[in-house]
């Protein structure tokens, strides 16, 4: 920093001004044609600066003398014509001859180029003495620096110099010289711009800025036949193509989708459709399978109450079938390539059920089951007893299994049995039999499954469990430890029947009938269900004894011997009169 100032001057404000360029060795701007740094020793005269307070800081400028040397010494000894304001940074108010120039207007009003010279009225007073000394004065006036010998000539009066900055407002209206978008300016391309105030050139003043062309050039022809061709093609491919487009989505979204016509080709798939599948994941299956023509046809024709209720299995299909008549198949229950085991069935049904859904010959699984029983997967604390008749009764579990075509009978036997294996691990049975007064895991599943036998729902299950408990205690000497269950008997003969001979049934020796042996069969007679486990498991504690279904809708459960006769001989009387005796 100088003694004069805080650093460097402004520089002028486009690279095609006359004073714009580098920067002296002293601050000020290089001159055309002037080498600032040409030696140490010979020192050349500065041609005197313009004076512009937008551009210039007072307190940077070093005073220039007639003899181009710069003044080295105190400022207190400085010539006499120096020292008149040696602090404030600024010239004496001078003077000055206002031009006879006009003034450019634009807009209707004028606006100050800074170009014209004003006389005689005094510098305005500074409201605030000390503050900047610039800020009253006039943005682009010219001042001159009076009183210092070879004062320079303005560079912006001459007809060559470069014009002087526009305004804002007025900044980039005008095109380039040569250019072919002159009808922009006017709707009309060969009307004529009036000149901005000032001479009849159209100069804002002598030496000003150019305001305008003193006639708008007339704008060439374009080819705008051409343009408004190419744009009409264009806006009606994009048209065309998008109605396409539009059409094709909305027909794929919203229509009904292709489809197939009839029953179907002979050729038939099996098709598995798994659990918790909604219509469109089912169409996809179906359609990928060859089965219906679309996704959509499937779900338009199943979007009905019964086909919501499609089920997860297996379905034997016709490829290219109608969607309709794929719904209409698989909401039919017999037409379903599954096998529902019902609860408290018995093997030898299941068996039978299996070889009819297989294509076997009747037999054929129950013979596998009995030869294969040990490799089944059946757990370690089942099948051990030699009494028992099967040893995978109580272990086809009730469920929903889907086939597929050509599945071996023991592939399906071992996923029952894991099922019922998984469940009865599941409920804890193993530790829970001793608990019961039971010997082992298999008499739990044995008591469930004369549970499932003679009850009719959960209610019933669980005073029946009740019942059974309670024959077996050691205290009873009413039945003497025995359950005298019809349902045992019927096992070992493989019958269902309600009337048969009770004398005969006690005399019949065999370790499954327990009007003959006192305690529980060597097994389970079925295979229980859920409802029946969860019963056996919490029983009733009602201390019943005995029960009876004198209607055969309803079974009655009592505590005492003589309630039962009395049920018993009702039961008997309703028994003759239905059989006309």
């Amino acid at each position: 920093m100088t003694e004069y100032g805080r650093g460097r001057a402004p520089e002028p404000w486009h690279p095609e001004d006359p004073l714009y360029g580098d920067q002296g060795y002293t601050g000020h701007p290089a001159q055309q044609g002037q080498l600032p740094y040409a030696g140490d020793q010979q020192q050349y005269a500065q041609a005197p600066q313009h004076q512009d307070p937008r551009f210039q800081d007072p307190q940077l400028q070093a005073p220039q003398f007639q003899d181009g040397q710069q003044y080295q010494q105190h400022p207190d000894q400085l010539p006499q014509q120096y020292q008149q304001y040696p602090q404030e940074g600024f010239l004496p108010q001078q003077q000055y001859q206002q031009s006879d120039q006009p003034q450019p207007a634009y807009g209707g009003q004028p606006w100050d180029t800074g170009q014209g010279q004003y006389a005689g009225a005094p510098a305005p007073a500074d409201p605030y003495p000390g503050a900047d000394p610039y800020a009253g004065a006039e943005p682009y006036a010219q001042q001159t620096g009076a009183g210092f010998p070879g004062e320079a000539p303005d560079l912006y009066a001459t007809p060559e110099a470069y014009p002087p900055p526009v305004p804002p407002s007025r900044r980039h209206l005008e095109p380039e010289p040569g250019s072919q978008d002159t009808d922009l300016l006017t709707e009309d391309p060969e009307e004529e711009s009036e000149p901005l105030a000032g001479d009849g050139d159209g100069r804002g003043g002598e030496g000003g800025r150019r305001g305008g062309r003193s006639k708008k050039t007339k704008a060439k022809p374009r080819r705008r036949g051409v343009s408004c061709l190419v744009a009409a093609v264009v806006v009606a491919a994009v048209l065309g193509g998008g109605g396409y487009y539009g059409y094709t989505y909305i027909k794929a979204r919203y229509g009904p989708g292709e489809d197939y016509a009839g029953p179907g080709l002979e050729e038939t798939v099996d098709v598995e459709i798994p659990k918790n599948a909604t219509l469109a994941q089912m169409g996809s299956i179906l359609e990928k399978a060859g089965v219906v023509a679309s996704a959509k046809a499937f779900i338009t024709a199943a979007d009905t109450p019964k086909g919501k209720g499609i089920q997860p299995g297996t379905y034997p299909l016709k490829k290219k079938m109608s969607a309709a008549a794929a719904v209409a198949l698989m909401t039919d229950p017999s037409k379903l390539n599954v096998i529902i085991v019902p609860e408290g069935k018995r093997n030898a049904a299941v068996y039978e059920m299996i070889d009819n859904k297989l294509g076997k010959p009747q037999g054929t699984t129950q013979e596998i089951a009995k030869r294969e029983a040990k490799n089944l997967g059946l757990p370690a604390w089942a099948g051990n007893n030699p009494q028992l008749m099967d040893p995978l009764e109580g272990f086809l579990y009730p469920a929903r299994y889907d086939l597929t075509k050509n599945m071996p009978p023991e592939v399906l036997l071992k996923q029952m049995v894991k099922n019922a294996t998984d469940k009865y691990t599941e409920l804890g049975i193993e530790s829970k039999a001793k608990s019961l007064g039971l010997e082992n895991p298999l008499q739990v599943i044995t008591v469930a499954s004369l549970v499932n036998a003679e009850g009719k729902n959960h209610d019933d299950f669980r005073k029946m469990s009740e019942v059974v408990y309670n024959r077996l205690k050691k205290t009873n000497d009413v039945t003497n430890q025995k359950l005298e269950f019809d349902s045992t008997y019927n096992y070992v003969k493989g019958t269902s029947n309600i009337n048969f001979s009770l004398k005969e049934a006690r005399t019949f020796d065999n370790p499954y009938n327990t009007h003959f042996v006192k305690g529980l069969p060597p097994g389970p007679i079925d295979n229980p269900g859920a409802d029946a486990l969860s019963a056996t498991l919490n029983p009733d504690h009602g201390g019943w004894m005995f029960f009876v279904s004198v209607d055969g809708k309803t079974t009655t459960f009592t505590k005492t011997y003589e309630e039962h006769q009395r049920l018993a001989a009702e039961f008997q009387e309703r028994q003759k009169q239905k059989n006309g005796g």
